[in-house]
Parts: structure tokens; C-alpha cells; sequence
């Protein structure tokens, strides 16, 4: 498929190698235009067939159709009634959005250090940081891999905790036969364009109990006790209830067509990327101070990311890397920079033991580009420009 080429609105050099193309077909273009011609644009036939293959392809009872992964996490959090002084166990090492969906509960976030070699939140951490006041734990499956979610299932059950799983880089990953998300209480997916799938913004929660599937449905709909086809298909459009101050996080039938198609794909689209990282690996991993990722070749892992790790034997600094890949038209990234480093979260969110895996993966990670349809050619002229600095 065509790439992006020459000057583009991130003004910074000509792109030869994105950092990410979406995986948009003909056929997906097609699907969106023809749901343009239907009476009903948004909380319609198609999103309740959206959730209900997305139910189906993750094994969970329920599934529900939200406008962003953000608003998934927030409305499964919101769904187990925290209130102000109860605490959530995060990791450090994760986007934004993980942490403000706990705020906006009246919660408070609690930073977790992560492990060394996955990058997914320490069992270890999680132990040190359970009060009195901790309510949920909230691990992220980062880059696409598994954490260790049974074991914290384990942890959570013994002291009486609940767990929300975050798998916005996960559609696909499941740890002998069960999908991520079907862990916990809930699984909060997204569709943002970098995903695995995408329906460019939109997300998905997943949970196998009826009264917290129910909360969800309302609370996104305004809290009203019907969806829009349920009141216009018969008696009176206005005769519902709102039972709940709601809020609008509904889901489009034309992003949800789009899910439909993508989904139907999803493991061809993640084969890809596991080739793609599989072929990083092999060109990458004989560089000294270059640490590539661990590749399980497994479920646990859908290869969302591939971070590489710049050591302190490495002939430049990571910093160093990011600008002279650019320089070469290579569009990188960094996942990510830990919630502790932002104003914000200094402020907001509680520190109860160290962090300092995350401060090292910081002065070290790098993401290299990665999608479904990236081309040898690409990848060589990343690894020549990696290797160009080989000691």
C-alpha cells in the first residue's frame, strides 16, 4: 500500500519509514460508505453486532461498544462504585489514560514499578503497594504481551480485591486459551489508529457479569433505560427512564461496520506483526548494547510494540537514536514516559515503594516502526541505520 512520502503535518523531515500506517482496505472503505446511507448512524444494529462478535472472539458474556479505550476504562471502574480515598494499583509504565480514568472516578491512582524484562507491571510492586484503601488493581498487558494477570488474579482474590484489566495493546492475546480481558471484572479494549484493529477512535469493555454489562450499557447511553432503536421501534420515544446520571460515550454504527471488517482479520493482521518483529529480532539481536524484546511466538503476545532497549554500550545514547533515525526519514516513539515524571500525577497520584525499573526503561526504550503492512525494505534501512553506530 502507498506510504505517506515527502514534508507531512509533523513538520520534522521527510518520512521514509512511518512509525505506524493503519491497515485500511477497500473493503473497509466500502462498509463505511454504505453505512452512511442507513436511517441510523449511531447506537444501532450494527454496534450490537460489533459487541457480539467481539464476545465471541474473546469468549467473554458481554460485550460493550464505548467511543474510546479511555472511556471503557473509566466506565468499568465507575461500574464497581469507587469512591474518593479508595486506591487503584496502576502501572508506572503506561499511557496517560490509565491513570485519568481512575481519577475521574474521585479514586486516587497508585504507581507500580514494572518488571525488567516484559515491561508489564511487577507482582512484586503490587504486594508493596496494597493499603487498606486499595480497592482495584489495574494491570496493563503493554506492547501486546500477556502479564501475568493469573497471578494477580491470585493476588487480588486473596485480599479481597477487584481487577479491571487494561488490553488496549492486546486484541488477540489470550494465556492458554483465554482472552485477556476475561480475567477480571472487566477488559477495556481500544480501536484508537495504532491499535491492532481500529475503527480510528472507539473501545470496547468486556465482562462476564450481567449487572456490571447492564451499569455499562446504561451509564454510556446518558443512563437512560433504552437505546435509541429500542424507543423509536415501538410505543412512545419518550417513555424511558434515566436511572443514572449517564454520560455520552456511545459507539457509531459507521466505526462499529468498520470494527466488524477489521475484526474478521484480526489474526492475519497480528501474524504480521509478529513476522515483522520476529525479523527485527533476528537482524538486531547480535548488536552490542542493543537489547531486543523477548518474543514468546506465542498467544501471550499480539507484538503491539516493539520497544528495543538502548544500553549504555551502545555507541550513541537513545536520544541519540531517536535523532539520527528521524534524520534517516525513521519515525520512532517512546512507550512510555512513566506517569510519575508528569505534573500531574506528582500531584494526584501516590508513590509507596520504588520505581526504579521504570526510570531505567525510560533512559532506555525506544519503539521502532511496526503495523501490519510494513515492507522489508523498510525494516533493512531501520536496522542499517541502527547498525551504522555498532561498535
Amino acid at each position: 500500500m502507498p506510504r505517506p512520502r515527502g514534508n507531512n503535518i509533523f513538520r520534522r523531515s521527510p518520512t521514509r519509514v512511518p512509525f505506524f500506517v493503519p491497515n485500511i482496505t477497500a473493503k473497509d472503505k466500502k462498509v463505511i460508505i454504505n453505512s452512511l446511507g442507513k436511517p441510523l448512524l449511531t447506537d444501532g444494529p450494527k454496534l450490537r453486532e460489533f459487541e457480539r462478535l467481539f464476545a465471541k472472539f474473546t469468549g467473554a458474556k458481554f460485550a460493550i461498544g464505548v467511543s474510546n479505550g479511555t472511556s471503557a476504562l473509566f466506565l468499568s471502574l465507575n461500574a464497581l462504585k469507587l469512591k474518593k480515598g479508595d486506591e487503584v494499583i496502576i502501572p508506572d509504565e503506561t499511557f496517560v489514560a490509565t491513570a485519568n480514568a481512575v481519577l475521574h472516578t474521585g479514586a486516587t491512582p497508585v504507581l507500580a514499578d514494572t518488571e525488567d524484562a516484559s515491561y508489564n507491571i511487577s507482582i512484586d510492586s503490587i504486594k508493596k503497594n496494597i493499603t487498606a484503601k486499595t480497592k482495584v488493581i489495574l494491570p496493563v498487558h503493554i506492547a501486546g504481551k500477556a502479564c501475568n494477570i493469573k497471578k494477580i488474579q491470585k493476588l487480588a482474590k486473596s485480599n479481597d480485591l477487584l481487577v479491571v484489566e487494561d488490553c488496549a495493546h492486546a486484541i488477540g492475546a489470550s494465556i492458554e486459551n483465554k482472552h485477556v480481558g476475561t480475567f477480571g471484572e472487566c477488559g477495556c479494549f481500544s480501536f484508537y489508529p495504532t491499535k491492532n484493529i481500529t475503527t480510528i477512535e472507539g473501545g470496547m469493555v468486556i465482562t462476564n457479569s450481567k449487572k456490571i454489562a447492564k451499569e455499562i450499557q446504561s451509564s454510556r447511553n446518558h443512563g437512560l433505560t433504552k437505546s435509541l432503536s429500542q424507543r423509536f421501534s415501538r410505543g412512545k420515544p419518550w417513555d424511558y427512564d434515566v436511572i443514572t446520571p449517564g454520560y455520552n460515550y456511545r459507539l457509531d454504527e459507521i466505526r462499529s461496520v468498520l470494527g466488524i471488517n477489521q475484526l474478521k482479520r484480526i489474526k492475519k493482521l497480528n501474524l504480521r506483526r509478529r513476522n515483522a518483529c520476529k525479523f527485527y529480532n533476528t537482524r538486531l539481536n547480535d548488536i552490542k548494547g542493543i537489547q531486543t524484546p523477548i518474543l514468546s511466538g506465542k498467544d501471550d503476545d499480539v507484538n503491539h510494540l516493539y520497544m528495543i532497549r538502548v544500553k549504555e554500550d551502545f555507541e550513541i545514547t537513545r536520544d541519540e537514536l531517536f535523532f539520527n533515525l528521524l534524520k534517516n526519514g525513521i519515525r520512532t516513539s517512546l512507550h512510555y514516559k512513566p506517569l510519575h515524571k508528569f505534573t500531574a500525577y506528582k500531584k494526584f497520584a501516590k508513590i509507596h515503594s520504588s520505581l526504579k525499573n521504570t526510570e531505567k526503561l525510560y533512559r532506555e526504550i525506544i519503539s521502532l516502526p511496526l503495523f501490519p503492512d510494513i515492507t522489508k525494505e523498510e525494516q533493512n534501512h531501520v536496522i542499517k541505520c541502527i547498525k551504522k553506530y555498532e561498535k
